[in-house]
């Protein structure tokens, strides 16, 4: 996965509350064997409707989805973490995620900042009005910034997680940083034991 440090962008504000992970990505979607080509079906029950915040132009080129609270509870699905991604998003604000979908969301390289709901609202409110607001989700620094409202909010990331993010390191990335000693110890065991090499 890529590293990431700095994200700057704009938002969207979805204002709908407890959105699962099958409206993020609807079981349809699920059929296809590669990981590309979610973006076209984030959504994709919602974006039927005209007036969906997704199909609206102006918010053409957001990176940062800035949900109500509970986004992306129900099923693990890694899907909808896929489909934010190849739709262009990189971060998620919102005052509460699910579980699991916070954990895929960090494992994949897409960030899940939980700020105060009622900074959610402003930021929400702030977008409907004013689409070009920058908004800025600092992994190093562990903040999140919209400098024209004059919010700028601390948010929660523990070290490992922090590092992984910041080295672009997935759960294979991590393993092969430990590549010489796998192999020193692969070479200390006998040739008819099973082998993790190829």
């Amino acid at each position: 996965m890529k590293a990431v440090r700095v994200i700057t962008g704009r938002g969207i504000p979805l204002t709908r509350s407890d959105v699962d992970t099958d409206q993020i990505i609807p079981s349809d979607w699920l059929k296809r064997v590669s990981r590309t080509g979610f973006g076209e079906g984030l959504f994709s029950e919602w974006r039927e409707g005209s007036d969906f915040v997704l199909n609206q132009s102006r918010y053409d080129g957001a990176t940062v989805l800035v949900a109500g609270p509970n986004f992306g509870v129900g099923s693990s699905r890694e899907h909808a973490v896929w489909a934010l991604q190849d739709y262009g998003f990189d971060a998620v604000v919102s005052p509460r995620f699910g579980d699991i979908f916070r954990n895929n969301s960090l494992k994949m390289g897409l960030v899940p900042v939980v700020l105060p709901a009622e900074v959610v609202e402003r930021l929400q409110a702030a977008l409907d009005e004013d689409p070009g607001i920058e908004l800025v989700v600092d992994v190093e620094a562990r903040r999140f910034a919209a400098p024209a409202l004059g919010i700028d909010e601390p948010f929660t990331l523990d070290d490992f997680t922090q590092h992984r993010l910041l080295e672009g390191l997935d759960d294979i990335g991590i393993t092969l940083t430990h590549a010489d000693e796998i192999t020193a110890y692969e070479s200390t065991r006998p040739s008819w034991a099973p082998s993790v090499a190829p």
